[in-house]
């Protein structure tokens, strides 16, 4: 079988990922990456020696059959787009689209293009969380009604380090990020679990200025508050990228007959509950357990990053490519640019006062034509651009001066 073509952009985050395809078999050919000590590290880490890039047009013209995107979180959209037009299948990390108007550029780019996309979104991968989907689709909840996805990861605030590799200027992306805009490791697992897609959105920021000595963050919300209302009729409350308590992943799924649940600081450990008058026959109502992976690759799982995930879900883009088909909900692209419509619009909801935004169909012309020109950002561009909202929920927050110069000294 002919070896899977493979380039990388982003030297961190991207190499890590490079791991699992070339495990699976695949040819990891360059990287695009214009900081020379991410390349560095990288090749460090993670043990590669390959061309490296830094112009993505020229990184395009090699023989490539996929790219791994792995740049600032908000600017996939743009790269993915020039994939599509050379029919290089895109796997992409973290949220597909930092405006509405790229989800309406890259769905339409796309269907042109014969690539496959898929979400590179790992924690639906998760052992409890696939636990947690197997649970639902054997039917034995109910109806589902109701589901919570809680992502909280707090940051050190003595870890200088962290500044220094994740948070090296002063307008990164990092220290603009609204609470709700990292939605996908809080959204995913639970439109994977139930098969539901959010159609409505509405939100609110819990507002707590950060003590840290050192700091450049521009956002004081230690986390947004996500009511989604979705097209089955449930409903789900998620965090985004929460910073309170201490850290964990946090899944729910509510049904008419029962409830599942991973529980918070006892590692895998799922809560499976039903009511008394609809215990299934060989359950216990409290089922309290450790999920198997009921997977063939356990070994490979096992030793892959994210509990496992990073390792199934190059495994399932694989698949995608090889069988000539694009992936599932929640991992096909209407379903990326629904989870990033409902980061966006979740921040909308907060600025004004929690009011409700309906989740547009971009597979619909006049949805499209709605948002076709909405470039409303919190970001910086790598152009230069400057934000045009405000991406905290008090529109005046800043650190201190003290902060910033600490900051400043720090990432020297």
């Amino acid at each position: 079988m002919k070896k899977i073509r493979i380039g990388i952009m982003g030297a961190g985050r991207g190499l890590c990922i490079a791991q699992n395809f070339e495990l699976l078999g695949c040819e990891i050919v360059a990287l695009c990456e214009n900081r020379p000590e991410r390349v560095e590290y990288g090749f460090s880490e993670f043990g590669f020696d390959i061309p490296v890039y830094e112009d993505f047009d020229e990184f395009l013209k090699l023989d490539l059959d996929a790219v791994v995107l792995a740049n600032y979180f908000h600017e996939h959209a743009p790269y993915a787009i020039k994939c599509f037009k050379k029919g290089i299948h895109v796997f992409s990390e973290c949220i597909s689209n930092g405006t509405m108007a790229e989800g309406v550029e890259l769905i339409r780019a796309f269907e042109k293009s014969n690539s496959i996309y898929m979400l590179a979104e790992n924690y639906p991968q998760m052992k409890f969380n696939r636990e947690m989907k197997r649970i639902c689709d054997g039917g034995s909840l109910g109806k589902i009604i109701y589901a919570e996805g809680e992502y909280n990861h707090p940051a050190n605030p003595y870890d200088s380090r962290f500044l220094k590799d994740y948070i090296y200027f002063e307008n990164h992306w990092r220290n603009y990020l609204p609470r709700s805009y990292y939605i996908t490791h809080s959204l995913a697992p639970v439109m994977w679990a139930t098969g539901a897609t959010p159609k409505r959105v509405s939100a609110a920021a819990t507002f707590v200025p950060f003590e840290d000595k050192t700091s450049a963050r521009m956002v004081a919300d230690r986390a947004a508050i996500v009511t989604t209302f979705n097209d089955d009729g449930s409903v789900f409350k998620v965090s985004g990228c929460a910073a309170f308590g201490a850290h964990h992943n946090a899944y729910r799924v509510c049904g008419t007959n029962g409830q599942i649940e991973n529980l918070r600081g006892m590692g895998e450990k799922i809560m499976l509950r039903y009511s008394d008058w609809a215990i299934p026959e060989g359950m216990d109502e409290i089922n309290c357990y450790d999920p198997e992976w009921h997977d063939k690759d356990e070994e490979f799982i096992e030793n892959s990053g994210h509990g496992g995930g990073d390792y199934i879900v190059a495994r399932m883009f694989l698949e995608c490519i090889r069988e000539g088909r694009q992936p599932e909900h929640p991992y096909d692209i209407y379903s990326a640019v629904a989870m990033a419509s409902v980061a966006i619009l979740a921040h909308r909801s907060i600025l004004n006062s929690g009011a409700a935004y309906d989740i547009p169909d971009f597979r619909l012309e006049e949805c499209r034509k709605e948002y076709e020109n909405d470039r409303q950002t919190p970001f910086y561009g790598s152009d230069g651009s400057e934000p045009n909202i405000p991406c905290c929920s008090h529109h005046d927050y800043r650190p201190s001066e003290e902060q910033l110069k600490n900051y400043h000294e720090a990432i020297k």
